[in-house]
């Protein structure tokens, strides 16, 4: 990984990785909710789901790594799409069964070209709530 590129720290052992891991609440389905934010404007990407091989595989390589629902398989963002999400940061919520990935993210994050998945806005009307 180029010097510019931020990633995991090369201390992270495997060791750690998988204590880390073991700590998370996955779902019936072995899957995790993992949202992706811009680690300096704080602005939210997009959802995606990990199971545990991707929690690893983003701890490990410092590349945002995901499971596909819909292919049954791990996608690492960025391969086929060139719009990589580099890691700087991985928190667990405070019931440990959802995930904020903070990312340096190198171009679109949502699969419409759109640099987030979260463009659209409901606003209420004056004076009333959203419950």
């Amino acid at each position: 990984m180029p010097a510019s590129e931020p990633g995991v720290d090369p201390a992270t052992t495997d060791d750690a990785v998988d204590v880390f891991v073991s700590t998370l609440r996955f779902d019936k389905d072995n899957l995790i909710p993992a949202i992706a934010q811009q680690f300096d404007t704080g602005e939210v990407l997009m959802l995606a789901w990990m199971n545990p091989s991707a929690v690893r595989e983003t701890l490990r390589s410092g590349r945002a790594t995901y499971w596909s629902r819909s292919r049954g398989e791990l996608w690492r963002k960025g391969d086929t799409s060139g719009n990589a999400q580099y890691v700087h940061q991985v928190s667990r919520d405070c019931d440990s069964d959802a995930l904020l990935v903070a990312v340096d993210s190198t171009g679109p994050a949502c699969h419409t070209g759109r640099r987030s998945c979260f463009d659209t806005e409901v606003i209420p009307a004056a004076g009333e709530h959203l419950d």
